[in-house]
């Protein structure tokens, strides 16, 4: 074997190739671990509205420092996503010691339930508002239907001239509107026929209780061929 001149070439390039691999492990390995390679500047790219430079600080502690090549960019985003207004983050990796990240923080459409909101995505997150909402009750895991719901049904009674002040999905599923003149809306459970009803009543409104001067609070809209309204001067 020893004066075969193709098996001792084979063997000598194989050991070059160990050798190689061996540096490279060793280079990556310094390179991770060193600290000539430090962070020294992270750039907020995007314009912050609710979430606070406290916040952001405190989710970045402990996740930020270190190596530019070392730092879990999945980390930091996941750390920075838990924040209560912070929708999606980007972060990016600027040479040699800069990161870049890229906010979209939630824009709220309402109040969902007693401890958190709902944004323009449908989507369920616990930030805190001083902002007029609309409410939505419904059971877990509707956010999105109701959002698209209520998107339709603020369009629907618009010709009104008042908007949607609470949106109830019953665990029966079916669908009842508060308007923000104090008419409540009983719409049945089928949110199709929900729509069709609201629009009947609003396209026919101003021939029927549009005429009645006494202030009505509650309509059920549920009757094929018409309606039932409450009014509070008859009660009794």
């Amino acid at each position: 074997m020893w004066d075969n001149p193709r098996v001792l070439n084979l063997m000598a390039g194989i050991l070059v190739g160990v050798a190689a691999l061996a540096f490279s492990a060793a280079g990556l390995w310094l390179l991770l671990r060193t600290g000539m390679f430090p962070v020294r500047t992270i750039e907020i790219k995007s314009r912050i509205e609710k979430t606070t430079r406290d916040e952001i600080e405190g989710a970045l502690r402990g996740r930020a420092g270190g190596n530019f090549f070392a730092l879990s960019l999945t980390e930091l985003r996941t750390g920075l996503e838990r924040l209560p207004w912070v929708r999606q983050v980007e972060v990016r990796r600027i040479w040699p010691d800069r990161l870049e990240v890229s906010f979209e923080e939630h824009v709220a459409l309402g109040h969902w339930g007693d401890d958190a909101l709902i944004n323009t995505h449908g989507e369920r997150f616990l930030g805190k508002t001083n902002q007029v909402l609309p409410h939505f009750v419904a059971p877990g895991g509707s956010e999105a239907e109701v959002a698209r719901r209520y998107a339709r049904f603020s369009q629907l009674i618009a010709p009104l001239g008042t908007s949607l002040e609470r949106v109830v999905l019953t665990p029966r599923f079916a669908w009842q509107l508060r308007l923000a003149n104090g008419l409540h809306l009983m719409l049945g459970r089928d949110a199709d026929q929900a729509e069709a009803r609201l629009e009947r009543f609003v396209e026919t409104h101003a021939a029927t209780l549009g005429k009645i001067p006494r202030r009505h609070e509650y309509v059920d809209l549920r009757y094929p061929n018409g309606f039932a309204l409450r009014i509070p001067d008859l009660k009794g």
